[in-house]
């Protein structure tokens, strides 16, 4: 401030002296002026942005973020229920339909789902039996018997919820059947609240593996080690250690249960045979405790991951919808590249033109995304990748390639206006399938860039199968279009030699050598953007 007004008051002294005392009145007045504009105007745009600021912060206030993970499945599921209007396939989309209308049912009802799970014969439906206190399955086989998921209702005491008991096929059967039985059996275990693995011995690795994949998605579970009546006392706690080892990072020592749930009878002294009793109260114990104190845990977890697990799949059928749908506008546009270069008549494949036709292929690529760009955003974007290609190499290593590849074809060098026609339908590819990842990643060319994402596209396109068949296609697209039309024209111009005497003979126009590119830069822009 001292600054200021020493130098307002030299400049007013300096007017003053060599001009008039009212010309430097004059000049104080406009200073005075300015400076009042400058104050008012740093205070209107600081209380503008704080303005913006407050509703910046009631807008976020008033964005409602679920508190709950039901209320988070719920808004899971509106989602999905959005998205799957998108999806073409009918029986996909009513897939889709009818698993969220499950899952909202579900919700609605709050029972506890509790899914039985393990090996064949492991004693699945006889721990059923056990917990419902009658025969509800057949026992005693030498393979699972439970060929479909089986549900029956069960009430624990000081539980209000209904617990729903689930059979489920076992796992590791021989045969298409079993294996078919056992992809089921799966599919009911990730639906579980509360999952109860059988085993009747220690844990094979084919057991081991299910049980901690289950487990890695969230799945809370109870190992119970069954038919205990076959062991001794000793042989008894050697596997039970030897469970508690294997599985101690994802189930605790609590958690793992012994039960006789059908114990083999035994001869008396008398001769007479005697049934035990199903020894099943521990895993009855283990089950009311681990649901009183966390059921409501359990049902609110499971139900936002199927919810979760569902948006993934309807997100997955939409996601192979697109990348169809987007490859189609690739192959279109690659062909029409290549129509551009054979009537663009340059000695070099000129990328300007390709850009062209790619910022179309662009926008067309980005509406089926969701994303509507304008054509001059995609002309940005189309040049930008076209950089991309001439810096990285990718137009030469396209050229030799394409030329090596119809050398090998045709024994000779195809003209060159052939090579440069195909090599803008390759670049054109590997431009759109660049973009397509560019749209399924919500417009950004992840962590390695634009020059990662070109070089991946272009090392998957020089792979022998498609190059293989790129050429096939290129051949019977441009290269004998064009040698017919080549034939065509070298005839027309012998015709024109042979009657030139003759005043009545008219020739065609659309066989005359004639450049429809060469009247003007903006006529051959237009004919651009029509190809």
């Amino acid at each position: 401030m001292i600054w200021l007004v020493t130098s307002i008051s030299g400049l007013y002294s300096q007017i003053a002296w060599s001009a008039h005392p009212i010309f430097a009145n004059l000049f104080l007045l406009l200073i005075f002026v300015l400076l009042g504009l400058l104050i008012f105007a740093f205070f209107y745009y600081t209380g503008l942005f704080k303005k913006n600021r407050k509703s910046r912060k009631r807008r976020a206030a008033n964005l409602r973020v679920p508190v709950d993970k039901t209320e988070a499945a719920e808004e899971s599921l509106k989602t999905i229920r959005q998205q799957v209007h998108q999806i073409q396939d009918e029986v996909a989309r009513q897939a889709i339909i009818n698993r969220t209308d499950e899952i909202e049912e579900f919700l609605s009802r709050g029972n506890i789902k509790v899914v039985i799970f393990g090996t064949g014969s492991a004693g699945k439906t006889s721990i059923v039996n056990a917990l419902m206190g009658r025969m509800v399955g057949k026992v005693n086989a030498p393979m699972g018997t439970t060929e479909v998921g089986e549900t029956y209702h069960l009430q624990f005491k000081g539980l209000e919820r209904e617990i729903l008991i689930t059979d489920t096929p076992g796992i590791l059967e021989a045969g298409e059947a079993g294996s078919h039985r056992g992809t089921l059996a799966r599919t009911l275990a990730t639906e579980a609240d509360l999952l109860l693995f059988v085993v009747d011995n220690d844990l094979r690795q084919s057991e081991y593996q299910p049980l901690y994949s289950l487990a890695e998605i969230g799945k809370r579970s109870l190992l119970v080690f069954n038919k205990i009546d076959r062991y001794t006392e000793d042989d008894q706690n050697i596997i039970l250690s030897r469970l508690e080892e294997r599985v101690k990072t994802f189930i605790s020592s609590e958690d793992i249960v012994r039960v006789a749930a059908n114990p083999q009878a035994v001869i008396l002294d008398t001769g007479e045979p005697f049934k035990p009793e199903p020894d099943i109260m521990p895993l009855i114990r283990r089950m009311a405790k681990v649901l009183r104190a966390e059921g409501e845990d359990l049902i609110a977890d499971n139900i936002l991951l199927q919810s979760q697990r569902l948006g993934e799949e309807a997100r997955n059928v939409l996601d192979t919808q697109r990348r169809r749908q987007a490859n189609k506008v690739v192959e279109r546009f690659q062909w029409i590249g290549a129509g551009v270069i054979a009537v663009t008549p340059l000695p070099v494949v000129d990328l300007l033109a390709t850009a062209a036709v790619n910022a179309q292929m662009v926008v067309e690529i980005g509406k089926i995304y969701g994303c509507e760009l304008n054509l001059e955003r995609g002309r940005e974007l189309a040049l930008s990748l076209a950089k991309t290609l001439a810096s990285l190499g990718v137009v030469q290593g396209a050229t030799q390639l394409v030329a090596t590849a119809l050398q090998f074809h045709f024994g000779t060098i195809v003209i060159g206006k052939g090579i440069q026609a195909v090599t803008a339908a390759y670049l054109t590819r590997i431009a759109g399938r660049s973009f397509i990842e560019y749209f399924r990643q919500d417009q950004d060319w992840g962590d390695g860039g634009i020059a990662e994402v070109v070089q991946r596209q272009f090392k998957l396109t020089r792979k022998d199968e498609f190059v293989k068949s790129f050429i096939q296609d290129a051949i019977a697209r441009v290269i004998e279009p064009l040698n017919l039309n080549s034939s065509r024209i070298e005839e027309d111009d012998d015709d024109d030699y042979e009657d030139e005497s003759q005043p009545e003979y008219q020739p065609s126009v659309q066989l005359k050598k004639v450049n429809p590119f060469e009247n003007d830069w903006h006529d051959r822009d237009y004919k651009r953007e029509d190809w």
